[in-house]
């Protein structure tokens, strides 16, 4: 078991003092489902904390974020905390964009993923913007408490862009991907061997104007697929794959309002999907999380944050013992972590 239950009733003393008293939708008391909730730092180390990941590894859950004084400025670099059940750690900075020539660019999107097995995997990208960025790896033996040194993907290979690969049932992995050097077009990538080599699907939303980037990948019944992305239409945009990922549906847009943010989804272990996103067109907030019986009707059952300031780019997994852990954005200066048990989110109702 990844995160076993010793393990979070030692987690809910250190966040008894931060927990806040969040509001929600149909959900009648929503506090019966928050198990935790607080920031990651009590003092930022940077003037902006963005962008986080979070996995579990072992019995210790890991997050990352890129830090430093202004998104894009060459001293952004990549934080890793890690938490055994009794607090954050202090963050630490795993990697930087310095280059062998000394200069140095930002550090963008850190993605972690847990495999089935094998190391823990520390994606993100470099560059001056993310017209021009490229992807690279590290990994870690040890759960997170140090990494070997980090690796550039093989050309056109950017890695997951914002969110977790997914494993599939026949042990191959989906990163969800995208570019904006020119228009925002989505892609998938796929490895069959663990991450030695990748290979680059075509762009899905390769013709129209329908511009989408940062998918999440869910996974539905008789293995279909979805993908859920971030769009500038002030609507998500969604598209669908029979086949393991290899083909996809024209990319549509959904019901679901999108402020052009980041967004993260999961598929639950009893068969709902789970998606973190801000339902404005406008506004990167409320943050709040909507549940799913089919990835196309959604509703709204929990607010997770609210008020004057942004709450934005939200990471989301389930941990075996079926609790729900968020990361986010905090006004782009702090991480903050909520933990949920999602049996207790009872919209959709539960069919078990």
């Amino acid at each position: 078991m990844l995160v076993n239950r010793l393990v979070f009733r030692r987690m809910l003393s250190w966040v008894a003092e931060t927990r806040s008293r969040l509001s929600a939708g149909p959900t009648q008391n929503p506090d019966e489902a928050v198990v935790a909730d607080g920031f990651i730092f009590s003092r930022s180390p940077h003037a902006m904390s963005h962008a986080s990941t979070i996995a579990a590894s072992g019995d210790r859950l890991v997050a990352a974020w890129f830090g430093g004084s202004l998104e894009s400025r060459p001293d952004v670099g990549i934080l890793v905390s890690l938490n055994d059940g009794d607090g954050w750690s202090t963050p630490t900075v795993v990697a930087n964009g310095k280059q062998s020539n000394g200069i140095r660019h930002a550090c963008w999107n850190p993605v972690l993923f847990q495999p089935a097995s094998g190391p823990l995997l520390l994606f993100y990208k470099v560059g001056k913007n993310p017209r021009t960025w490229w992807g690279m790896c590290m990994q870690s033996s040890d759960n997170g408490l140090t990494w070997n040194t980090p690796k550039r993907l093989a050309d056109g290979i950017l890695g997951p862009i914002k969110n977790k690969p997914v494993q599939l049932a026949s042990g191959e992995w989906l990163s969800p991907s995208s570019t904006e050097s020119r228009k925002w077009r989505v892609h998938v990538e796929r490895s069959a061997d663990s991450g030695v080599s990748w290979e680059h699907t075509r762009q899905i939303n390769h013709t129209g104007e329908l511009a989408a980037i940062q998918p999440s990948i869910l996974t539905h019944a008789e293995g279909n697929l979805q993908l859920i992305c971030r769009t500038p239409h002030k609507r998500m945009a969604e598209s669908w794959s029979a086949d393991g990922g290899r083909t996809w549906s024209e990319l549509q847009l959904t019901n679901l309002e999108n402020p052009n943010s980041g967004t993260d989804a999961v598929s639950l272990a009893d068969g709902r999907q789970l998606l973190v996103y801000n339902p404005s067109s406008q506004r990167r907030t409320p943050l709040v999380v909507s549940l799913s019986h089919d990835g196309r009707n959604w509703q709204d059952c929990l607010v997770l944050a609210d008020g004057f300031g942004e709450f934005s780019y939200p990471a989301v997994i389930q941990t075996d013992d079926g609790l729900v852990h968020i990361t986010y954005s905090w006004n782009l200066s702090r991480i903050r972590h909520v933990v949920i048990d999602p049996k207790k989110l009872r919209y959709p109702r539960l069919t078990a």
